[in-house]
């Protein structure tokens, strides 16, 4: 039997890791055409077959996990090999996607890409800007970024803050010609600032209290799904808006925005960066973990959710 290549025993973790074969090729800079004659020269040579294909999807046959179990710990000690040789130059390769809210991105612009990219100049990073919540091992990220309560139950949670507060906001002009606003309730005769979750539906702003609790459905002609974008139309007086207080510290600093109902606010448990437990984990994403733990001075141990 012939010995599979590197590139044939690469080009099948990709497709198992992306689901996807035009995603795959993608990620190789390969043609679909070439990937799939690829898997298929290797599946004639080893006599088995490896994928289950069909128009709409790709999965792994026994077999085919069965060679993606025990082919993982390999791929990873080869990657660690590579960088182990190539340690003394100091340039570790290699491309990190990572999926984050704007915020998240800002974060990482502030506090831990300065430290990273001087540090490790030769790893690409591709960061890519969604207000919605993406599968990520499906859409071929390597990792993600969110609020600590959105992280899916099955993957590795790594914090990137503390507690992140949220805050009710306005412009001054807004507030001087409107009601005052002294309890949540009082939100339901303003115009709101309303925010569109990934699934399509209005969130609630939620507030607490000596054990009092609301979450209102608050009434607005203006729905967006951007928390910075919500922040730049308070301070433009179009109402008010309900957002993590990193998106309007900026405002607040300006005094274009003015803070309401402070009493009430409540609290995320914070920002993390999450990838999958069952994947292989690259060498640039090991890398970029050990550097938030490094930079960031909140407890940063990995936890399975």
């Amino acid at each position: 039997m012939k010995r599979p290549s590197w590139n044939e025993l690469l080009a099948v973790k990709t497709v198992a890791d992306q689901r996807s074969f035009r995603r795959a090729a993608d990620v190789l800079g390969l043609k679909r055409s070439t990937l799939s004659h690829t898997i298929k020269g290797l599946e004639t040579a080893l006599g088995v077959r490896l994928f289950h294909r069909t128009t709409r999807s790709v999965a792994l046959t026994e077999t085919g996990e069965m060679l993606i179990a025990r082919m993982t710990p390999l791929l990873t000690q080869m990657d660690e090999l590579l960088n182990d040789v190539t340690a003394s130059n100091h340039q570790p390769y290699g491309t990190l996607r990572i999926s984050a809210s704007d915020a998240a991105i800002s974060l990482l612009l502030e506090k831990i890409l300065p430290t990273f990219i001087r540090h490790y100049p030769g790893i690409e990073i591709d960061l890519v800007a969604q207000g919605q919540l993406v599968d990520i091992v499906e859409q071929g990220f390597d990792a993600g970024i969110r609020l600590y309560e959105d992280v899916p139950k099955d993957m590795v949670a790594i914090a990137l803050s503390g507690p992140l507060r949220f805050v009710t906001v306005a412009s001054p002009d807004y507030q001087a010609s409107h009601p005052a606003i002294r309890h949540p309730q009082d939100l339901m005769q303003h115009i709101c600032i309303c925010h569109r979750l990934p699934g399509g539906k209005r969130y609630h702003w939620e507030y607490e209290r000596n054990e009092q609790q609301y979450a209102l459905d608050v009434p607005g002609s203006l729905t967006l799904d951007s928390g910075a974008l919500m922040a730049e139309a308070a301070m433009s007086g179009s109402g008010v808006a309900y957002v993590p207080e990193c998106y309007a510290q900026s405002g607040l600093a300006s005094r274009r925005l003015v803070t309401l109902l402070e009493e009430w606010t409540i609290a995320s448990q914070g920002i993390a960066l999450y990838f999958s437990q069952h994947r292989h984990m690259p060498v640039a994403l090991r890398l970029f973990v050990d550097t938030i733990r490094a930079t960031t001075r909140v407890r940063a141990d990995s936890v399975t959710r």
